[in-house]
């Protein structure tokens, strides 16, 4: 994995992002103040979704261009097409899209998963003349739809590229420099690299958040325990409060490299629960130590680069 070199500034006629949700939304908002600022130079950015209502309210507020509810008629003259839909929705979008792109147009995404992305783009757009640059902006919140989008989401925080080794240069530099307009810091990174990183790092938390909110309130009377709740069920639970259909796909996406990992803290969940049993307040407190160790010292790495938990 390596950062990467400042590019040039990014520059491009039609930018179409399908998918305005909050990183698709925010997105189209760091680029419009990057432009507002002249830092790009961007002719239009285009919003498709399935929402018109939502397109409408983002075109007056200045958050996109132009609006379409159609992809495959929206992509015909894009230069750049981000995907920012949820995984698994990734690929029925490439196939209403793929005959409508031009040639040496280019197509990224957002996902958090790469491997499952990266398939689908080498099968269905292969001798097409479209290039594709995956990437994973590493930023978000519990929030989610284009009215949660803010210019400053991605400002100091990771986006990671998963490029081949049969990418073409002048593309990866193109997606790069799009991101790197928005205030992020862009790394190079193995697809499988990626997805390893992620489930235990991202994908893991998520799924024990929402394991653990759910264990709670199927409780008889669970709901009522969450009265005596203090602030740290409050910021472990925060990111169970996420957007279930997108966190359906990346576990599903994923479930290979998320099993890994669940595997991995099930035996030293175990381990926990025999200490507990063994009242071996010694192993405990080990356990404790480096825990509170290593976060402390996420913690300084957070202050000093910015990066951000999904």
């Amino acid at each position: 994995m390596s950062s990467t070199p400042k590019t040039e500034v990014f520059k491009t006629e039609r930018l179409v992002i399908i998918g305005l949700g909050l990183i698709g939304g925010s997105l189209a908002c760091a680029l419009q103040k990057a432009r507002a600022a002249g830092e790009v130079s961007i002719k239009t950015i285009v919003g498709c979704n399935r929402s018109l209502e939502g397109l409408k309210a983002a075109k007056q507020n200045g958050v996109i261009d132009e609006f379409c509810t159609d992809a495959a008629e929206t992509v015909k003259d894009a230069d750049i097409v981000v995907l920012g839909v949820p995984v698994l929705s990734i690929r029925p979008i490439l196939e209403q899209i793929r005959s409508h792109l031009k040639p040496g147009a280019i197509v990224s995404d957002v996902g958090s998963v790469k491997q499952l992305v990266v398939d689908d783009m080498t099968e269905l757009l292969t001798n097409t003349g479209v290039h594709w640059v995956p990437a994973h902006p590493i930023a978000g919140s519990e929030q989610s739809g284009v009215s949660a989008a803010q210019p400053g989401l991605f400002k100091g925080r990771k986006v990671i590229l998963t490029p081949s080794e049969n990418s073409e240069p002048r593309a990866v530099a193109q997606i790069d420099a799009m991101w790197r307009a928005t205030g992020a810091e862009r790394f190079h990174m193995s697809v499988s690299e990626h997805d390893r990183v992620l489930a235990a790092t991202s994908h893991l938390p998520h799924l024990l958040a929402f394991s653990l909110v759910d264990t709670l309130a199927s409780q008889e009377r669970g709901w009522d325990v969450f009265k005596f709740a203090a602030g740290g069920f409050r910021d472990f639970s925060r990111i169970a409060a996420s957007d279930p259909k997108m966190w359906h796909d990346i576990f599903l996406s994923n479930r290979e490299a998320v099993i890994e990992a669940l595997d991995l803290f099930s035996a030293d969940l175990t381990n926990l629960r025999q200490h507990l049993l063994d009242e071996d307040g010694e192993s405990l407190i080990e356990v404790f130590k480096r825990a509170k160790a290593a976060r402390d010292h996420f913690e300084e790495q957070f202050q000093n680069t910015g990066s951000d938990i999904e």
